[in-house]
């Protein structure tokens, strides 16, 4: 990868007008990052450029550049900061990769990861629990729906809802969320209590409940050899989104390979460790998170002023440039 840019697949990076001498950053993202890929992993190429001078005065600055054959994603730098600011695990990840990692970083680039820290906040807690949630809901109903008798199925629906459910009454300010079966375990019954609940989140948490329940419904007989790899590394991801989010949250910044977890990490994606040991894992992880977001010492939001001042700082030096 050191001579990405001479490389023909990747002539985009050079010969795109939005990206060439606009590239900041570029690092090696994905499994290799996490340094948990096989020999069928990815090569996966994630980064940010410096916007067009004219495309920012006129409100038509590029978000994001994606090219699928290379599985590369480009993102605009006031995308970037956004998503960084929101903590976003996939973003974040990129200004922790290993040094030997990062494929080109110019001076704008090391700014940005150097100073990585003001990005982070306890907002962590809630993204990355998210994604892990979304990883375990996956495992779940692909379990539940090939292997189980229909009570099982149904209690591992229970479960993936009832864990939605604990978002969204964090999220939308629920008086009271309550979800179970009924005294037969044929139906699932599920009691809300709110005042003045905004419509527009009623409608995002009814939404967002009835997408979970029509993508269970909607599973197919799979391809089991294909899909047992899927389901490990699924496994892997929900336990490292942990992993990376305690780390956070307890002060030791963004670390994206993670040496020390890699025998895990290993055993778990190549099926080594059964699934319902991690999923004692991931709730082991739960209760270790939500005590890191506790007693964390991040605020509870970034401060936005050195964000928008580390931002203003890049684009005036690039535009002089």
């Amino acid at each position: 990868m050191e001579n990405i840019f001479q490389r023909d697949e990747y002539n985009f990076l050079r010969e795109d007008e939005r990206l060439g001498k606009n590239i900041a950053y570029l690092t090696v993202a994905g499994s290799i990052a996490y340094g948990t890929n096989v020999e069928t992993s990815d090569e996966d190429i994630r980064g940010f450029a410096i916007e067009d001078f004219d495309s920012i005065l006129t409100g038509k600055a590029f978000e994001q550049f994606d090219d699928d054959k290379t599985d590369t994603v480009i993102y605009g730098l006031r995308k970037y900061f956004k998503l960084c600011a929101d903590c976003n695990p996939n973003v974040l990840e990129l200004l922790g990769t290993k040094p030997e990692h990062i494929l080109y970083m110019s001076d704008a680039g090391k700014k940005v990861r150097d100073n990585a820290e003001i990005f982070l906040s306890k907002l962590a807690y809630k993204k990355f629990v998210g994604y892990a949630t979304a990883q375990l809901r996956r495992l779940q109903n692909a379990l539940a729906h090939d292997s189980y008798p229909q009570r099982e199925k149904n209690l591992h629906v229970l479960k993936s809802i009832k864990s939605m459910m604990t978002a969204c009454q964090r999220e939308y300010g629920l008086n009271h969320a309550e979800i179970n079966f009924d005294t037969d375990g044929d139906e699932i019954f599920v009691s809300i209590q709110a005042q003045r609940l905004p419509l527009k989140k009623f409608f995002a948490m009814n939404s967002g409940l009835g997408t979970m329940i029509n993508n269970y419904a909607k599973l197919n007989h799979r391809n089991r050899k294909k899909d047992e790899n899927h389901l490990h590394k699924h496994a892997m991801h929900l336990i490292r989104l942990y992993l990376t989010g305690i780390d956070i949250l307890e002060g030791r910044g963004i670390v994206t390979y993670r040496e020390k977890d890699l025998p895990l990490l290993k055993k778990i994606r190549a099926g080594e460790i059964p699934l319902d040991d991690v999923f004692k894992m991931a709730d082991e992880c739960d209760e270790k998170i939500s005590a890191a977001y506790k007693n964390s010492k991040l605020p509870e939001v970034p401060d936005y002023q050195k964000i928008d001042k580390l931002l203003i700082e890049i684009y005036r030096k690039h535009f002089a440039r």
